[in-house]
């Protein structure tokens, strides 16, 4: 039997990564995403982002929220231009916790298949 507060630790780690599942379901923030990795630590703006896409600014700027709100990038303001850097170290973290987790419930119940 899989103990019920892993179950519960579980659930909340799916939970926290609700907003990483979302922002990256959505093949333009991919792209965005690859596209600020390309541009590496300095970062890129929004002016960049658009020569690179066939999305309105508008349009990136919604997406690049998205990223935001979700902890994928953070800005850096640099004068009057916000540059866009990656920020994925924290979100990797619990998406690895989620997969330990669901690894554990998968060897019990596994084992529990065994001894049937």
């Amino acid at each position: 039997m899989i103990d019920k507060a892993e179950i519960k630790k579980t659930l909340k780690t799916f939970n926290a990564c609700v907003p990483f599942f979302i922002a990256m379901s959505d093949e333009y923030r991919q792209q965005l995403i690859m596209d600020i990795a390309e541009a590496g630590k300095e970062g890129i703006n929004v002016s960049n982002l658009s020569a690179k896409s066939k999305l309105s600014r508008p349009a990136i700027s919604h997406h690049l929220k998205v990223l935001k709100d979700a902890g994928l990038i953070k800005p850096l303001k640099i004068g009057t231009q916000i540059f866009y850097q990656l920020n994925l170290s924290d979100n990797f973290k619990t998406i690895s916790n989620l997969i330990n987790s669901m690894e554990s419930i998968l060897q019990k119940i596994n084992e529990i298949d065994s001894v049937k």
